[in-house]
């Protein structure tokens, strides 16, 4: 039989300090729904993990969240500026890793992150010196003034990065942050996203890369079919439903655990 999740997995709290608050929202592509009136809030502070399979929906709220799209109803406010009509100041307030970005091929990296800071109106001494500041840790100084079009896929994850910290937001939203990048590199942004946290900076941080979820992450938000199904600390997740780790909280929930006999016809089709 098939886990129903019941609002029992659903947040009853609300945050004084809210830097994200999401009402009823809703969203629909021509006339597909996608999502199906969520709610719920962020924190100062938090590193909340948005998570749930492909379609589900997450994209498509990191795009309503960050002014990409508006909503389709409901309310949505970021740092205290409602969106859309105000999804102009909100966004001086934001710094957004997109799953996939295209970037300005033509441009090297300097001139990108230095296009990208005076966008966002960061003094240019400061500016020039968080430049140097990324593109040293990121190991991109002796790159700067090669084109992007020649950098690597990871090389291109450490200028979003880079551009998505320049004018230091207070609300990061992260999509896949650690696609294409190296061991050592991931484990630097993953300790970076815990002390901006400490910092009392608000972390959005989809991935489906669970484990990380895992070590990285306060609380999950989890979408399945476009709907809110469970918002809970990792903790409180893994013990309202009787299970030891987030990738099985997330099986469970998103009925996943139904791979193990699409995974068996597979092995017997190729046995045959």
């Amino acid at each position: 039989m098939r886990h129903r999740p019941t609002g029992g997995l659903l947040s009853e709290t609300h945050h004084p300090d809210a830097v994200v608050t999401v009402e009823g929202l809703t969203f629909s592509y021509a006339s597909r729904q996608v999502l199906h009136g969520i709610s719920f809030t962020l924190g100062r502070g938090e590193v909340v993990g948005l998570l749930g399979p492909n379609g589900a929906g997450k994209s498509t709220t990191i795009k309503v969240l960050t002014g990409i799209l508006p909503p389709g109803g409901g309310s949505v406010r970021v740092a205290g500026f409602s969106l859309p009509g105000e999804a102009v100041q909100a966004k001086k307030r934001i710094g957004y890793v997109p799953e996939a970005a295209a970037l300005f091929d033509s441009l090297t990296a300097q001139e990108f992150l230095e296009l990208m800071g005076r966008l966002q109106e960061v003094p240019e001494p400061t500016l020039q010196s968080r430049i140097d500041l990324f593109l040293k840790h990121f190991d991109l100084a002796e790159e700067r003034r090669r084109r992007l079009d020649g950098y690597s896929k990871g090389m291109r994850q450490k200028v979003l990065l880079s551009a998505a910290l320049l004018h230091n937001p207070n609300l990061l939203m992260l999509d896949e942050p650690l696609s294409g990048l190296d061991v050592n590199t991931g484990l630097m942004v993953r300790d970076l996203v815990a002390a901006l946290a400490a910092e009392g900076k608000t972390i959005l941080y989809s991935s489906h890369v669970l484990d990380v979820v895992e070590r990285v992450c306060d609380r999950a938000l989890i979408i399945h079919e476009g709907r809110l199904i469970a918002d809970r600390s990792l903790e409180s997740l893994k013990a309202s439903t009787e299970r030891g780790s987030l990738e099985d909280v997330f099986r469970q929930l998103t009925h996943a655990e139904e791979t193990v006999s699409d995974v068996t016809e597979i092995i017997e089709g190729l046995r045959s």
